[in-house]
Order: structure tokens, then C-alpha cells, then sequence
């Protein structure tokens, strides 16, 4: 069986559009013709569904997490949209928020075995475990970004996070894991404070670290998406993020797109009218459609076609 194509839509901060996001670029791909499966990983505050318009579901993640149905599939409903199917995230169980490693583990699994094209994870916010484990199963990764101070600040530091995390999961020897550990506390005795000093710091530990390191940057190359645009200015501020990412982390960071604030996003939320259903001819659906069509292909903005 093949699997599917896992994207996770992340950021850190709540509040900055990722399930809107999420449920839209799930509705193109459907229109498309794939097999879509979106999972609103927010499990203490699902609200996917109703950025798709569609009732509070009877069945959820929760009941797949408390084995009230064995199999993830069992726990997918029907939306308006053809080949679009929604697992609603985790309800009123308070305890599912912070899964187990063993219900983790079990639906990681479950994950990569559902029957479609695409599976879209809609992440909550902050940057626990729980948050980055889902976010590193994903390729594309896609972190959402408003032009505000807090946002740009907690999605360096989910990046930061989500990198550290990874060299964690990889790491060949418990001195690095130990190490890991160690220097996400910003105080840490190494003097470590960001993932670039970690990175010379493990080359100089050993020479054959080198291949190790190497391979943990090139396979981090999370996606940025700027929502609520308002000006020219505000676009900077994706190229201005990959720059920085660079030179102070030494991660590849890339901007594949923005979507313009307008007042028929709230309008679409607020009447349960997914954007791309209801505004089908809106410049803000095409900048969408365009953030897909770029985490399709790989493909990241340049600054002298936009700017």
C-alpha cells in the first residue's frame, strides 16, 4: 500500500490562521482530484470542522485515542467536498491533550497508513513534544506566520524547537541526546544559544559528526506562510525570516507564500463558508491556491518577482 503525502500545518502561535489554512489548501488538492484526509491535531481546541462547515462530528480523534474505534479511518467523516474526508480533533476528554507516548506512538502509526493521497495534520498552538512529534512527520512543514512581533518570535522558537527536537530523535549516541537536552535550556554551561552554535559544537566534538550534521540540515527545510498581509512591508518580513534563519540557526527556512488580510476571511469563518467553496474568483483563494501549487512543487518565493 502507499503511503501518503503527510503536510503539517504549524506555527506556535494560536490565532494566526493555520486551520484556515489547513482546510483550504485540503479543499484544492480535493478539487484536484486527490484523496484528502484533514486531522485537526489541536487536541485541546479542535475547531477545523468548523472552518469547513460541518457540524460538530459524533466521532473524533478522541474516540481512536481511548480505542473506542481501532481503526483512525473509522474515526473520518464526510464533508461537502468531494474526496474530502475531516477527523475532528480530540473532545472533551481533558486527558487527550497530553496523549501518552504509547496513544502518540499509535497514532503517529495510524497516520501513515490511512488510504489517501494527502493527510493535512492542523496542529495547535505552543511548541510541546506532543506538537513537534507531529509536526516532524510531516514533509512538507508548513509554519503559519502573522506580520506581529509575538507570532515571528514564537515561530523562531517553534523552528528552533522542531530542530532540536529532530537532532534529538536522530542522534547515534546518548551524549548527544544528553547534549540536546541540555542546551535547550538557554543556560546551559556550553554557552549553546542557538541551533548554528549547536551545529559547530557537534563538529568540533568529533570530525565523523560532520556527515551526521550535514544530513540533519538538509532535511529540515521547513515551508513559511504569511497570513494577513497588508503591505509590501509586511512581505519582508518572509525574506527577511529566511535570511535569518540561515545566519543565526544555519537552517534552510522557505517562504512559498502569502495571503493578503480581507475582511471575507473572517466573513468565511464566521459563516462556516470555506473560502475556496464560497469565494471561488477572490484574490485571497488564488494566493492560496498558490501557496499549494508551490508546497506542491517545491518551489519557494523569490524577492524580485514579488517585491
Amino acid at each position: 500500500m502507499t503511503r501518503p503525502k503527510i503536510w503539517a500545518i504549524g506555527g506556535g502561535k494560536g490565532g494566526v490562521g493555520k486551520s484556515l489554512l489547513t482546510g483550504n489548501l485540503g479543499i484544492n488538492l480535493s478539487q484536484a482530484g486527490k484523496k484528502v484526509i484533514l486531522i485537526d491535531g489541536d487536541l485541546g481546541g479542535a475547531n477545523l470542522h468548523t472552518c469547513l462547515g460541518v457540524a460538530n462530528p459524533d466521532v473524533s480523534l478522541s474516540d481512536f485515542m481511548t480505542r473506542q474505534v481501532e481503526h483512525l479511518s473509522e474515526a473520518a467523516v464526510e464533508t461537502p467536498v468531494p474526496n474530502l474526508k475531516l477527523i475532528s480533533g480530540a473532545q472533551d476528554i481533558l486527558s487527550i491533550a497530553n496523549p501518552k507516548h504509547a496513544q502518540k506512538m499509535r497514532f503517529l502509526r495510524a497516520v501513515q497508513t490511512l488510504e489517501a493521497d494527502y493527510v493535512l495534520l492542523d496542529l495547535g498552538a505552543g511548541s510541546n513534544f506532543n506538537t513537534l512529534d507531529f509536526f516532524l512527520l510531516a514533509k512538507p512543514q508548513v509554519i503559519v506566520v502573522i506580520p506581529e512581533p509575538t507570532s515571528i518570535e514564537n515561530a523562531y522558537r517553534f523552528i528552533k524547537s522542531a530542530f532540536y527536537r529532530r537532532i534529538r530523535h536522530a542522534s547515534p549516541t546518548s551524549q548527544i541526546r544528553d547534549l540536546i537536552n541540555e542546551t535547550m535550556d538557554k543556560n546551559n554551561r556550553y554557552g549553546i544559544r542557538t541551533p548554528h552554535e549547536l551545529l559547530t559544537h557537534l563538529r568540533n566534538m568529533e570530525e565523523d559528526l560532520d556527515a551526521f550534521v550535514d544530513q540533519q540540515v538538509n532535511a529540515f527545510r521547513p515551508k513559511l506562510v504569511l497570513n494577513q498581509i497588508r503591505s509590501r512591508s509586511d512581505i519582508r518580513i518572509g525574506f527577511a525570516m529566511e535570511n535569518a534563519c540561515a545566519k543565526y540557526f544555519g537552517i534552510h527556512l522557505d517562504f512559498v507564500g502569502y495571503v493578503d488580510y480581507s475582511d471575507i476571511v473572517w466573513q468565511s469563518v464566521v459563516q462556516r463558508q470555506p473560502l475556496l467553496i464560497h469565494h471561488t474568483h477572490s484574490p485571497i483563494t488564488q494566493k492560496i491556491k498558490n501557496v499549494c501549487e508551490n508546497l506542491l512543487k517545491n518551489r519557494k518565493l523569490e524577492p524580485q518577482k514579488v517585491m
